[in-house]
């Protein structure tokens, strides 16, 4: 099975806070992760926002994106292309989407389109929404 983990699935594999072992444990029976190169971006400013909310020390916030930087290059990486962009526009209007969660929809769909075997880990309750419309299987994190 292929888990496709949004960025606020993958925040909690760096981050401890509700969701975390769901996400391991499903990042652990998993043959691949997969994500989009924006999650990075996004997964770098969420790490940011925690440490200007105080819930990492400067110590914590280095170490956090250094384990990112580490693992990010066993993570399989979705490029953001026209026709992925293109098609994210459709579903953000069709499903009332912000636009990066468009993108992450989109993502998902293209590596599902390549394996079946596909399951998309997200916290975010209208983009599970969008997801489920668009009949991708939910993994099972919540």
């Amino acid at each position: 099975m292929i888990v496709y983990l949004d960025t606020s699935a993958l925040v909690k594999l760096y981050i401890e806070e509700a969701g975390s072992a769901a996400v391991a444990t499903c990042v652990e029976r998993a043959s691949a992760v997969t994500t989009v190169r924006v999650t990075y971006a996004e997964a770098r400013a969420a790490f940011a926002r925690y440490r200007r909310e105080g819930g990492l020390t400067p110590a914590g916030l280095r170490q956090v994106v250094r384990d990112l930087d580490a693992e990010w290059g066993a993570y399989n990486v979705v490029e953001v292309h026209d026709p992925l962009v293109r098609r994210a526009g459709g579903l953000a209007e069709r499903h009332a989407l912000r636009g990066y969660d468009a993108i992450q929809l989109a993502a998902a769909l293209e590596v599902r389109g390549a394996a079946a075997d596909l399951e998309f880990a997200s916290f975010d309750g209208p983009l599970n929404h969008a997801a489920s419309r668009e009949r991708l299987r939910l993994a099972p994190i919540q």
